[in-house]
This record gives structure tokens, C-alpha cells and sequence, in this order.
């Protein structure tokens, strides 16, 4: 019946009409197929805390889900709500494109005066001003003010910033507790962040101590206890101490959590490998 539909997303399915006309509308169903928002959207996106954004003449707003518009199509752009708000822009037409947020209401609580903006994440959102990147709260206060060269999220109450082509990290107050020393870093995940020296990668605690060293030619964040590595073209895993619980000489390797095993990796092409299987402590199962 439809040209196209997607997965369910909290109870409703964005389905398409008449894209063989060259219309292409949208609107949503329940799980018994009934057309609970009619097609008459030119875009839609799944719901997320409530609420879908759905565009209508190059214009975006918010319906809830018996399909009432709720936040008029009056943006330029919009994104999911995240937190109980959702970043706008307005202006894209003058070239100017600045950025806000929006409450569930509508209301702009935050105006749209930011030359960018990310979702928030634990309380403070990310915002650019004059090509200086800081943060906002929920009431559009800069709590850290527009001062770095580049910004990352919030994760487990510190966010990386950058300052003259170094990075280290802030709390919530705006206080440096990781001094920019680093030439990359990523989010903070289970009490350790990925940090690069000299090329080199290893993790810090939020001490700023260096509990694994930068000597990885590469590394990913720690999941469930473990990290993955490279280490001279080759892969294994670390736990937080550093250990190498499957030691680099693999040319893959990967964690299945819902399993609880590493499988390690020998050969490129799917028809010459050769696998491995460990246990969490990096014995051979």
C-alpha cells in the first residue's frame, strides 16, 4: 500500500504516499496500520520524546502523536527534541542560519542567536559565537563562556575543549581540570578518555593521570571493561590497567557483549581466515 515506511519508533511508523507522482508525503501509522497522521507531510522523522518533525513548504515544526502540529512549521531547520529541548535555526535563507532551542510548547527558550548549536548532553548544550565555541544551560544562560577553538559533548561531567591546537578538559563550572596539552581526545566512557600524543594514543582518568600510555597507534573507547587497540598494524584488547588481555598480533578483532566473547582475527579475505576465541580475561576458549 505505502511507497515506503520505516520502523516503529515509539509506538508509530513513518510511512510515504504518492512518490511515484513526484510528491512524496509523509505521515505516520500504529502497529494495527492505521493512518494515524495523514500523508500530507513533504518530510517526516520518527518520534523522539513525544514529538516528530515533519516539514511542510521548506518549512519545519513538531506534531504530536494523534498528528496535531503542535510547534507551527515556522524553522528552517529542526532536530529531535534531546533533554526536553530541540535546537532550531532560523535566518538560512539570509545566509545567516543562526541557531536556539525550543521547548516542547514552543516556546523559544533559548533565541536563535548562536551561529551553531548541538543537542544538549547532561544539562549543557555545545553553542558557536564568532567562531568561538562554549556552553549554554536550559535557560540559555553561557554558563562557559564562547572562548575555545573547538568543544566536545558532555560525557560523565566533563566535556573536552580545545585551546591554540591543544585539548584537555573542563567540569561544569568552566574549571580546566585536564590541562590542553593533548593533540585529540574524545568523551570520557567508563572513567577513561582516548587521548593522542605525538601521534601516539593511550587513556587518562579524570584526574588528568596517565593510566595507559600514548604508545597505540590506535585505540577505541572502553566498553564493558575493555579497549580496543593497534598496536604496529596489528589489534588486541587492554583492560583499564593497561594489560594487553589479547595481545596485538591480530588483524581484527571484536567484542561480542551479548555473548561475552573476543573473537581475534588472522587473514584479510573472508575465505583465508582464521579465528580465535578469548574470554574476557584473554583466555583461549
Amino acid at each position: 500500500m505505502y511507497d515506503d515506511a520505516w520502523d516503529f519508533s515509539e509506538g508509530l511508523a513513518r510511512v510515504q504516499l504518492y512518490a511515484k507522482y513526484g510528491l512524496g508525503k509523509y505521515g505516520f501509522i500504529d502497529k494495527t496500520g492505521k493512518q494515524v497522521v495523514p500523508c500530507v507531510y513533504d518530510d517526516a522523522w520518527d518520534f523522539s520524546e513525544g514529538l516528530a518533525e515533519v516539514a511542510l513548504n521548506d518549512k519545519m515544526g513538531f506534531i504530536d502523536k494523534t498528528g496535531k502540529q503542535v510547534i507551527p512549521c515556522v524553522y528552517d531547520d529542526a532536530w529531535d527534541f534531546s533533554e526536553g529541548l530541540a535546537r532550531v535555526q532560523l535566518y538560512a535563507k539570509y545566509g545567516l542560519g543562526k541557531y536556539g532551542f525550543i521547548d516542547k510548547t514552543g516556546k523559544q527558550v533559548v533565541p536563535c542567536v548562536y551561529d551553531d548549536a548541538w543537542d544538549f548532553s547532561e544539562g549543557l548544550a555545545e553553542v558557536a559565537l564568532n567562531d568561538k565555541m562554549g556552553f549554554i544551560d536550559k535557560t540559555g544562560k553561557q554558563v562557559i563562556p564562547c572562548v575555545y577553538d573547538d568543544t566536545w559533548n558532555f560525557s560523565e561531567g566533563l566535556a573536552g575543549v580545545a585551546l591554540n591546537d591543544k585539548v584537555g578538559f573542563i567540569d561544569k563550572t568552566g574549571k580546566q581540570v585536564i590541562p590542553c596539552v593533548y593533540d585529540d581526545t574524545w568523551n570520557f566512557s567508563e572513567g577513561l578518555a582516548r587521548v593522542e600524543l605525538n601521534g601516539k594514543e593511550g587513556f587518562i582518568d579524570k584526574t588528568g593521570k596517565k593510566v595507559i600510555p600514548c604508545v597505540y597507534d590506535d585505540a577505541f573507547i572502553f566498553s564493558e571493561g575493555l579497549a580496543h587497540v593497534k598496536l604496529n598494524g596489528k589489534f588486541g584488547f587492554i583492560d583499564k590497567t593497561g594489560k594487553q588481555v589479547v595481545p596485538c598480533v591480530y588483524d581484527d578483532v571484536r567484542y561480542f557483549s551479548a555473548f561475552d566473547i573476543i573473537v581475534a582475527i588472522v587473514g584479510e579475505s573472508e575465505e583465508n581466515q582464521v579465528r580465535y576465541y578469548y574470554d574476557r580475561d584473554g583466555n583461549s576458549l
